[in-house]
């Protein structure tokens, strides 16, 4: 089997409404899907996390790639990234991503080739129901839609999701430059959901160290499980940690500086970060040995949450709920998405390789609004238009 044609195409992924964060109001996500052709008919499904890289994967990578064996993937990835060195990598952040993507589809193509789907070649799943968050936040109103500004409204949407889909795990922003909107958003989603649902916050380095550590207290009475960037780095972190009990987790995958400093306990990310799913296993396997928790992001297609779903089924590690913007996604670019969860998960896809396929029409459509609209502003902010917020907040 030879790579004929290695084709990346930038998709715009709105939300049904933006919701607030640190830097603005977030109205969507940009992605580029990878299509990896085979002489043999089968092609494999990517997924890079920022449309602009699919540039790179079209006029750099891909055609290095045509008229390759697409099993060679340590092969293929020395012929696109320079040498990657245990869970770091001095390489260039956006080639990585974008070869991570590419790796995704030869992996596709290997369980489609093999009629296995990727979990068994990941060494059989010890689990087929997947958990993943609800996602909660101030958001903006648009088209009938969000316009939660105020904590009761934010609980309300809450209850709706756990009277519809069943959730009882909950993630939301904690960014509002006063804390107290925050801190009474979550008193009234815990005494309207009572003390048996997960509640985790993400406050996206809003927070000086003096602010996270005067709100630490009720946050640790609230039950808050895990808190995502408090402040702005590890060492900052590793300061809060004497004030504090609440688990701390980053995007940032700095393995070396959270083992030397003991914070942060647990890492998110997506898979194209560490160069594609082989590395992304060690990465975690790394976690696993230094007692370092992991789950995966939020914010991606079909694709990427399909390969997540595979990952989670067959690497015990990853056991804790994942994020999830799945009800809040208007649109995807496979049929049948954007995947629903029910009772809190997700049944992962028994199809070959990743077990999904592309629905042409509307990934048409999400092509079509990035290069009429290019990809989201995630840094608008609505009450400063054309001025970039600063942090800390507070």
């Amino acid at each position: 089997m030879k790579i004929t044609r290695v084709r990346a195409t930038p998709v715009n992924l709105p939300l049904e409404a933006p919701y607030d964060w640190t830097f603005g109001a977030l109205p969507g996500f940009t992605k580029a899907v990878i299509e990896v052709e085979t002489d043999e008919g089968i092609t494999g499904l990517g997924e890079a996390p920022r449309g602009e890289l699919a540039a790179m994967i079209n006029d750099s990578l891909g055609p290095r790639l045509v008229g390759r064996d697409p099993f060679d993937i340590a092969g293929l990835e020395a012929r696109c990234v320079p040498g990657l060195r245990g869970v770091q990598s001095t390489t260039p952040f956006p080639l990585l991503r974008a070869w991570g993507g590419i790796e995704t589809a030869l992996w596709d193509i290997r369980g489609k080739a093999w009629n296995q789907p990727l979990y068994q070649l990941l060494g059989g799943a010890v689990r087929k129901d997947i958990p993943f968050t609800e996602y909660f936040s101030f958001r903006q109103a648009l088209n009938g839609k969000g316009g939660e500004q105020t904590p009761e409204a934010v609980a309300d949407y809450c209850v709706e999701m756990h009277e519809t889909h069943g959730s009882t795990f909950f993630e939301g922003k904690f960014t509002t430059a006063d804390p107290e909107p925050s801190l009474e958003m979550l008193r009234q989603i815990r005494r309207r959901l009572g003390d048996k649902i997960m509640l985790r916050i993400d406050s996206n380095k809003a927070y000086s160290v003096a602010t996270a550590r005067m709100i630490a207290p009720e946050l640790e009475e609230l039950g808050v499980r895990g808190w995502e960037d408090p402040v702005a780095s590890f060492q900052e972190m590793a300061i809060l940690r004497r004030s504090t009990s609440i688990p701390f987790s980053v995007h940032n995958c700095n393995f070396q500086h959270a083992v030397a400093l003991g914070t942060p306990d647990i890492f998110v990310t997506d898979t194209a970060t560490h160069g594609g799913i082989s590395h992304a296993v060690r990465f975690i396997g790394a976690c696993e040995q230094m007692g370092i928790d992991f789950w995966f992001y939020s914010g991606d297609a079909g694709i990427t949450s399909a390969l997540y779903l595979h990952m989670c089924a067959a690497l015990n590690w990853v056991r804790e709920p994942n994020q999830s913007l799945f009800t809040q996604q208007v649109a995807d670019i496979i049929i049948g998405g954007p995947f629903k969860t029910k009772n809190n998960t997700v049944r992962v896809p028994e199809g070959p390789g990743l077990g999904v396929e592309l629905d042409r029409d509307r990934m048409a459509h999400a092509h079509k609004d990035f290069v009429d609209n290019g990809p989201p502003n995630e840094f608008h902010d609505p009450a400063n238009p054309g001025v970039f917020r600063r942090v800390p907040l507070s």
